[in-house]
């Protein structure tokens, strides 16, 4: 039976948060209105501690692309990935990663940041499958909102059987599954997998690992809570 390996990623495999980083990206080259850093510090803020609708988490992220094409974000993603991503991603995560594949485990990222944002750093780390949420677009150009579901939440553990039920895998095979993550944003997966990990998790997250038993691990140098 397919064992299944998944990952969050912001804080958990980088050393960072994809978004936030975007939205700093894209400021810094003048793509977008400068306005923006403040609503960027909130939503961050907001989004740790629990009090953003993930629908109105998503949006915010989705609206810095609005108004052009994939292909004109293409080289952007590259330079995001070269400047920003590639420095935050430590070998101990890497390392992890590759534990799980000598093991023979199917590896999943699932990450509640936007595909156009996760796409390079699903490919640097190696995965064939991941989960992002997705953007809608009209014409070929991003319209600036969330196509379907956002992978975060319930919505993260709502992909995720989707994703299983197109791979044929029972849903029974997240009782057998490892789950890497930070955030108590993820609790809804955490707590449907055999296997939950608490990785340099935030403070109301670490309290629900110690109380259930579940490992607290450390992946990026961080001393742990």
């Amino acid at each position: 039976m397919t064992t299944l390996a998944l990952f969050d990623l912001d804080h958990t495999l980088l050393d960072g948060d994809g978004d936030d980083l975007w939205c700093r990206f894209v400021l810094r080259h003048g793509l977008v209105d400068a306005g923006l850093q403040a609503r960027n510090r909130q939503m961050g803020a907001d989004y740790r501690a629990g009090l953003v609708g993930a629908e109105a988490f998503s949006d915010f992220y989705a609206s810095l692309l609005a108004g052009h094409t994939p292909a004109f974000w293409a080289p952007w993603q590259d330079r995001f990935l070269a400047e920003e991503i590639r420095p935050r991603l430590p070998d101990a995560a890497r390392a992890l990663l590759a534990s799980h594949r000598a093991a023979g485990h199917t590896l999943v990222l699932t990450t509640a940041s936007n595909s156009v944002i996760a796409a390079r750093t699903a490919a640097e780390l190696g995965f064939t499958c991941w989960l992002a949420t997705e953007l809608a677009l009209a014409d070929g150009v991003f319209t600036g909102r969330v196509d379907g579901v956002p992978n975060m939440r319930e919505g993260k553990l709502q992909r995720m059987k989707a994703w299983m039920a197109g791979q044929a895998l029972p849903a029974h095979a997240l009782d057998q599954a490892w789950f890497y993550s930070d955030s108590i944003n993820d609790l809804p997966l955490l707590s449907s997998v055999g296997h939950p990990v608490a990785v340099n998790p935030d403070a109301t997250l670490h309290k629900h690992a110690t109380a259930h038993g579940w490992r607290v691990i450390d992946v990026l140098g961080k001393a742990l809570a």
